[in-house]
């Protein structure tokens, strides 16, 4: 068997209805991995709901509530080779309450597509999405500029976006020059598998084309084994099975593990019985694998989305308090001492309060502008002390920069996003 082509997460994220699963759907169906006889029924059904031009959405949104209502809920993976990779696509939620399934999904990637509409250009949420992947430590961005058929192929239409985003990224503090702008139509299929006709102005490369450009992620392997819980599922005959990405380490047919914080805090110990990825049974799974596993002694009650499955010999800290730098980004106030939102960590939601504003720093520089501030408002980036209200398993970013990233969430929107830089374990 030849060696398997690394695999690379991709994560497309973008405002709700800026063409990001008619992409996705459009790359699959070019590429074969669709069938003709899908597609048609799909159209079908599409054209049914009064959604023509919605069917290569569907061939992402696969759960009937999104066919019906036309929105991405769920984070939908599909898998594709390019010649350099075996492509894991994660399809997220560009819709204001699916953000949290956004987060998990650009936790988990390597690279992201940031999908935008030519017609509608930069959204108030296009920013927040920046600084989510920026935290996440997503560091290869493309900018795919899509419906580029709703605005007749118009090199200016392109351009502006461009320009647009260009600044948003120089604010976030993106690499502005690794990153590529591509002119697209996810529903005629322009610039996606193939290279367009209809504009003959645009130089760059095609969606397939991007996957290849982008560096190939470095595995932390290295580092112990980590598997975020995504999901948990029961399958006849094997039993409690969960659902994740491997962040770092390998993981082996075998390993002793533990399951964290599990419903106590104390953690549940088992043995991994079998790994599968994409249907096949493996020996071992490494980081960056998104992998279905089986634990001998670790049952349905054991363990929850949010818990993390680590190696016995080292695991993962559960912590009492920890401090992290964070930035403030879409507060409707001002952010004080006592607030309490819910923290989103790897695949884990847990309300924190902020104890102590520690010092606040200039992100320009890292120096300190001001010690123990009374209040930080959008824009801040500060040094903090934070308390779980609850178990919570997190490491330093100098540990384990993988499982030490967090975002913020108030109210259905992200309010800051950080990571973890001391931690106090739980005695």
């Amino acid at each position: 068997m030849a060696k398997e082509k690394p695999n690379m997460n991709v994560v497309f994220v973008g405002h709700v209805d800026a063409g990001k699963s008619t992409i996705v759907g459009q790359l699959l169906f070019q590429l074969g991995n669709v069938p003709e006889q899908e597609m048609k029924k799909l159209r079908e059904e599409a054209e049914k709901h009064g959604k023509a031009g919605f069917e290569f959405a569907y061939v992402m949104d696969k759960i009937k509530e999104e066919r019906e209502r036309g929105v991405t809920i769920d984070l939908a993976y599909r898998k594709i080779m390019t010649e350099k990779f075996q492509i894991t696509i994660i399809d997220a939620p560009g819709h204001r309450d699916f953000v949290k399934n956004m987060i998990t999904g650009a936790s988990q990637a390597d690279a992201a597509f940031l999908v935008i509409a030519a017609p509608a250009g930069v959204q108030p949420q296009t920013k927040e999405h920046l600084w989510l992947l920026r935290t996440m430590g997503v560091q290869n961005l493309c900018v795919a500029v899509s419906k580029m058929d709703s605005v007749d192929y118009d090199e200016g239409k392109f351009n502006k976006v461009k320009e647009d985003v260009s600044e948003l990224i120089k604010t976030v503090g993106l690499d502005l020059s690794k990153v590529n702008f591509i002119a697209c139509s996810g529903l005629q299929g322009d610039n996606v598998a193939k290279k367009s006709e209809k504009m003959a102005w645009y130089k760059g490369s095609t969606i397939i084309e991007q996957f290849d450009l982008f560096p190939q992620p470095e595995l932390p392997t290295g580092l112990p084994m980590r598997m975020p819980v995504q999901d948990v599922y029961e399958i006849t005959g094997i039993g409690t099975v969960p659902v994740g990405k491997i962040e770092t380490g390998i993981m082996k047919m075998g390993q002793k593990v533990k399951v964290l914080p599990g419903r106590t805090g104390e953690g549940v110990d088992g043995e991994v019985k079998t790994i599968e990825m994409h249907h096949e049974n493996l020996p071992e799974a490494s980081a960056g694998d998104n992998v279905g596993i089986n634990v001998r002694g670790v049952g349905k009650k054991d363990l929850a989305r949010g818990d993390v499955i680590c190696d016995a010999a080292q695991p993962i800290p559960v912590v009492e308090e920890f401090i992290a730098q964070v930035a403030i980004i879409n507060h409707p106030t001002v952010l004080a001492k006592g607030y309490t939102p819910v923290f989103h960590i790897h695949t884990a939601q847990v309300p924190c309060q902020f104890i102590e504003l520690i010092e606040q720093i200039d992100p320009k520089t890292g120096q300190v502008i001001k010690e123990n501030p009374d209040f930080l408002k959008n824009g801040d980036v500060a040094k903090v002390r934070i308390k779980p209200a609850g178990n919570l398993c997190l490491e330093t970013q100098k540990d384990n920069p993988f499982m030490s990233r967090f975002a913020v969430r108030d109210a259905g929107q992200t309010v800051a996003a950080g990571v973890c830089i001391e931690i106090t374990k739980k005695k």
